[in-house]
């Protein structure tokens, strides 16, 4: 019998798509993450994630389901204790998982503060066998310097440059494994978010020299926004990553398992740097990240493994919500009859994948939207309270972007009579993938 393979997932927070060279960006700022896409990965260059905001695209993640099918469609939201997990069902698979970095899935609004102090064992999501993590790492830690927890509730501070320090728990737990199961390791990674207390992105010393003379990518409008002033820091955060993922790669090989682990690289959601911040309705709030527009949407999604091609870029267009079936069915375990959305990316070359990806928003506005091939289609409720309510049973329209002719999104459609055929199949079709998420609601 084959023996299954190990899974490691290596998730970054808030990294656009086109930060890594085999995305475009011309600087050397991935050079490990484009060897690895180059040789023994899927480049999944159309991904994009169904929830733009840190906490649900976590809890979609470990769980397999849309946020407003566990409750977490906001930060500030804890995961049900009894929600099963990707831990909950990898265990049962015969996996050990373990867990660093950042977890953002403990914490109520008002109640059960776990920012800054141990999340107890029932408020990790199945994660007992190693443990290194902070629920809300940013208010634990700065760009040098902070501490996380071990399983033991024990706090653990480090002093040098965050994203190296997290990755030196990853690289000991593959070091000193040596159990004969297999297992499961989640690095998630801060970087390159902003420092919410600094206001700041704290890419490591020397990032404003080695990338300052960045070419800005074509959404971001000069003087509008803060990208001119962060984006070399933006740039060092993610330089910082490529290099500790190749440091998980080179333990993995030293290791002698790479050849039998599936790695995973892959972002929570991209950043449009404030210059998307006035789309927002009243009670609403975003920065960064909380819209549907492609620099938020679009993340870097790779993939080594059973069951994918070496150095293919993939064209096609995937949901970072495919993700758990992926990781379930990469371990064997059979995901059919899992109630589960998304699909595994295994199956990606099938004739029936549908390019398409349903996207809800909120924080900044109770919305919908649906990424295809070709077009954005985005609704929104005006009128309802993005901090308190977590859908609508009514929507209008708000966007129509043609990104075939419009990459950039500057012309917005919505109103354009040649439109009306287009309108219509995409209103049917993302009434479809509201009821497939649990949702029932007419778009007008």
């Amino acid at each position: 019998m084959k023996q299954k393979q190990n899974i490691v997932f290596f998730f970054s927070d808030q990294q656009r798509a086109d930060t890594l060279g085999c995305n475009g960006q011309p600087l050397p700022v991935t050079p490990c993450l484009d060897r690895f896409a180059c040789e023994d990965a899927v480049n999944f260059s159309n991904a994009f994630t169904p929830q733009p905001v840190c906490g649900p695209a976590r809890a979609m993640l470990q769980t397999g389901l849309y946020p407003t099918q566990t409750g977490c469609y906001r930060n500030a939201v804890s995961l049900p204790a009894e929600q099963k997990t990707l831990a909950g069902y990898l265990k049962e698979a015969g996996y050990r998982v373990a867990y660093v970095g950042k977890w953002h899935l403990a914490s109520d609004e008002h109640e059960n503060h776990y920012e800054t102090i141990p999340v107890p064992l029932e408020r990790r999501g199945g994660y007992d066998d190693y443990w290194m993590a902070a629920d809300v790492l940013e208010f634990t830690s700065h760009g040098y310097g902070g501490y996380v927890f071990d399983k033991d509730g024990n706090k653990l501070e480090f002093t040098g440059y965050r994203t190296d320090c997290l990755t030196d728990y990853a690289v000991r737990y593959i070091e000193e494994y040596d159990s004969g199961e297999p297992f499961f390791l989640m690095v998630s990674h801060i970087e390159p978010h902003h420092q919410n207390d600094r206001g700041d992105y704290e890419g490591p010393e020397g990032s404003r020299e080695r990338f300052g003379d960045f070419v800005p990518p074509a959404d971001l409008e000069p003087g509008k926004g803060d990208w001119e002033k962060f984006y070399p820091d933006y740039l060092g955060c993610c330089h910082a990553l490529d290099t500790n993922f190749g440091r998980v790669v080179e333990a993995l090989k030293e290791k002698g398992i790479y050849g039998q682990t599936m790695v995973v690289y892959a972002s929570d959601h991209g950043c449009h740097f404030r210059t998307r911040s006035d789309e927002v309705v009243e009670h609403g709030y975003d920065d960064y990240k909380r819209n549907s527009f492609e620099g938020t949407i679009h993340v870097p999604l790779l993939i080594k493994g059973d069951g994918f091609r070496k150095g293919v870029n993939e064209e096609r267009v995937v949901s970072l919500l495919d993700l758990p079936r992926t990781i379930l069915t990469a371990a064997g375990i059979e995901t059919g009859k899992l109630d589960l959305q998304g699909r595994p990316l295994q199956e990606v070359d099938a004739s029936d994948w549908e390019e398409e990806v349903y996207i809800q928003i909120s924080e900044s506005f109770v919305g919908r939207a649906l990424r295809t091939r070709r077009y954005k289609y985005v609704v929104y409720a005006p009128e309802a309270n993005p901090w308190t309510e977590s859908g609508s049973p009514v929507y209008q329209e708000k966007y129509l972007f043609d990104l075939e002719r419009d990459p950039l999104e500057r012309d917005n459609l919505i109103a354009e009579p040649g439109y009306g055929a287009v309108k219509e199949r995409l209103r049917e079709r993302i009434m479809k993938l509201g009821v497939k998420a649990g949702e029932d609601f007419c778009v007008k």
